[in-house]
């Protein structure tokens, strides 16, 4: 049974970051959450990037059709009892607590005290760190997915070296630079 995931909004609205974790969420190595509450932050971000809304309309509706089970749902009478240094960030716990995750993936660590999240046995990680677990449990799953981001961008196409580049602006130093040391890492 793989484990339970939820990405947080600020992870999803990088393309070259949200290709790979959905893609990663296919595989079936990890099962992957969110909510339309972490997707309308999705898509007020990208709005305020000058993404349509129609182009935010059709990402949103491809994601949740290509991961399984994606969508959490009736979290919300959670949320009010919820205390973290953001209560914007409540939303976010209670969907992790109401999937059963184990993790939260995100960039604000410090809105999510581990302390507290140990309360739920929930863990917070970067997409690095989360990335490089990844690796650490089947390395090549994590090479395919990034090498199908290359081979699937025709306009304009890039190459998987470009591919880890985009990752590590979007954060993912670490799992980029092992990818690039070692292409098929524990295989």
């Amino acid at each position: 049974m793989p484990f339970i995931v939820v990405y947080d909004s600020c992870v999803l609205y990088p393309n070259t970051l949200r290709d790979l974790l959905v893609r990663l969420a296919l595989t079936g190595i990890i099962q992957v959450k969110w909510t339309e509450q972490i997707l309308d932050e999705v898509d007020r971000a990208l709005i305020e990037r000058g993404i349509s809304s129609e182009k935010n309309a059709e990402r949103r509706r491809r994601m949740n059709n290509a991961v399984r089970d994606c969508l959490v749902t009736n979290y919300e009478p959670l949320i009010e009892g919820l205390k973290l240094p953001d209560p914007d960030d409540r939303h976010v716990l209670a969907a992790a607590i109401k999937a059963g995750a184990q993790v939260i993936v995100t960039n604000n660590l410090k809105d999510f005290p581990p302390d507290y999240l140990a309360e739920w046995d929930i863990e917070r990680k970067s997409p690095d760190d989360f990335v490089m677990d990844l690796i650490d449990m089947d390395g090549r799953v994590v090479y395919s997915c990034a090498r199908e981001i290359a081979d699937s961008r025709r306009n304009p196409p890039v190459t998987f070296d470009e591919v880890l580049l985009q990752l590590e602006r979007s954060g993912l130093i670490e799992s980029s630079t092992a990818l690039r040391a070692d292409p098929l890492p524990h295989a």
